[in-house]
């Protein structure tokens, strides 16, 4: 036993370490009705995976070579296991100084960071951390130049491994941009914000009392500004949201998203499909009744379902494989594209594409959002950006029309390069504008120079109307396929299995889309 002075002291450390910002500073912060960053960690880890790197990271007193003070880190980093895969976890200690970059010892996070990027694993941030302090001038002696320290380590991650961040807080600054660099995100519902500077910066700066609910709540991030992925009930919910939303992804770029074997029959015909459709063209559906008729039951978790609400996007699985699915939600605009929906989508093709995931589209495509709104939002240039993306992307994709496809954004549909199947539902019907609409712009003069132009508008779109069957665009080689709605599944998990050849000859750098925050 000669160095057993040296571990009980290390174990001493240890159980310091343990106590955070100590019992008053944890009470209150319980008192907000949130974990701690090891209770947090004990909830996302597998049990007693959790390898602590960093332990007995502090600032400490001493009494000559007697520790009489100790304050950790308040940063907690390691690896764990999440349903047996092996990720790094990072998670920031609000109890100690309100988890501010002047408390924070050697830059624990970007070593955890780099950690990842060399060992290709995904990456998980838990953000409870009021960012940069005034108090830091003081202690260091004199201010500094902003230096964003680890956010080149962190945009080189985003190419190479699944990188998550879970808000569990309020978080200003580095924090809230740590949040946004990630592929997915998600906070807490009532008891986090994110924003760049927080209530008295604001005062401060442009004279305007807000609070912080006000200023950077779910409301403001998921609902309005897209800036958070998804909104968890509690605490408990978000881990139970990341460790799905990870269930999907591969550990890295190099390697096959995770099959898990399948339950769900993959010849299995819905006949409620035949039906879903209104033959009114007015009439609305629920889109999500078509994914889960579709998709392997039980298998669907929505991405930004409050952002960008004209398209659904969700991972699914199809026969076990992991896919990217989208649909356009007539509920909401008719389910034409607008700047938000049009960012959400190209996120979630980069997404897909840089982790080998299939991309799966129903398509119900109005076309881009117009009007006066619209434009001076840069409808046209989100319109560009998504074009580009789409014939930038590599991964296999299949479309289905399932209704109607109108305008360079009905175009979306198609790839014309890379593996690419599309069908067509009877239900289907396309042109490059509207025939209501469209009739009057290209036949103005006849339809104003009738006895009855009402009456000739009518003739007129009635007449067009019989060209628009698909049935006739089929004959012509226009669109390959129509199909029975019901044979969707069955036809979906064929092109699936074959697609994992493909997929297999995709791995690595340079193959995917690079992933934008």
């Amino acid at each position: 036993m000669v160095w057993k002075p040296e571990i009980d002291e290390l174990e001493y450390r240890k159980q310091l370490a343990q106590q955070m910002g100590g019992a008053e500073n944890v009470a209150r912060h319980h008192a907000r009705g949130k974990l701690t960053v090891r209770e947090r960690i004990d909830l996302l880890a597998d049990p007693g995976s959790f390898e602590e790197i960093g332990a007995v990271t502090g600032g400490a007193i001493y009494d000559d070579d007697k520790i009489t003070s100790f304050t950790p880190a308040n940063t907690v980093i390691g690896l764990c296991d999440i349903n047996g895969r092996r990720v790094i976890v990072n998670g920031g200690d609000f109890t100690v100084r309100g988890g501010a970059a002047d408390a924070a010892i050697a830059n624990k996070g970007r070593f955890a960071k780099e950690m990842a990027l060399e060992w290709r694993l995904p990456y998980i941030r838990l953000l409870d951390a009021t960012g940069g302090s005034v108090r830091t001038f003081e202690k260091i002696g004199h201010t500094y130049i902003p230096d964003n320290p680890g956010t080149a380590t962190a945009t080189k991650l985003l190419q190479i491994a699944p990188v998550v961040s879970a808000v569990m807080g309020s978080v200003a600054g580095l924090p809230a941009v740590n949040a946004c660099m990630a592929h997915f995100n998600v906070m807490v519902k009532e008891t986090s914000q994110v924003f760049v500077a927080g209530p008295p910066v604001v005062k401060a700066a442009l004279g305007e009392e807000i609070s912080k609910e006000e200023l950077g709540n779910e409301k403001i991030q998921a609902y309005e500004s897209g800036v958070i992925n998804n909104v968890a009930k509690n605490e408990e919910d978000a881990f139970e949201i990341i460790k799905t939303f990870l269930s999907y992804m591969p550990n890295n770029i190099w390697e096959m998203p995770p099959y898990v074997e399948p339950t769900d029959d993959p010849n299995r015909r819905d006949e409620e499909l035949l039906s879903i459709i209104p033959r009114e063209r007015k009439k609305t559906y629920n889109p999500h009744e078509i994914l889960k008729r579709v998709l392997d039951h039980d298998s669907i978790l929505e991405i930004s379902p409050h952002y960008g609400r004209s398209r659904v996007t969700v991972l699914a699985r199809v026969n076990g494989y992991p896919v990217g699915a989208m649909i356009n939600n007539p509920r909401f605009l008719g389910g034409s594209m607008d700047v938000t929906a049009g960012e959400k989508v190209i996120r979630f093709i980069e997404l897909c594409d840089l982790f080998h995931l299939p991309i799966v589209y129903f398509a119900d495509e109005p076309g881009f959002m117009i009007g006066l709104k619209s434009e001076k939002q840069g409808i046209v240039r989100a319109g560009a950006r998504i074009v580009s993306t789409l014939c930038n992307s590599r991964v296999p994709y299949i479309s289905f029309i399932i209704r109607q496809l109108f305008g360079v954004a009905g175009g979306l549909h198609l790839r014309t390069d890379g593996m690419y199947k599309r069908y067509s539902w009877p239900s289907g019907n396309w042109g490059s504008m509207h025939i209501e609409g469209g009739a009057m712009a290209a036949y103005r003069r006849e339809i104003e120079s009738a006895s009855d132009p009402e009456e000739k508008r009518r003739e007129i779109e009635e007449r067009l109307n019989q060209l628009s069957s698909p049935f006739r665009t089929a004959q012509t080689f226009g669109v390959e396929d129509i199909i029975d709605p019901r044979d969707t599944r069955p036809l979906l998990c064929r092109f699936i299995e074959s697609a994992q050849a493909i997929l297999k000859t995709q791995l690595g750098p340079g193959c995917g889309l690079r992933f934008r925050p």
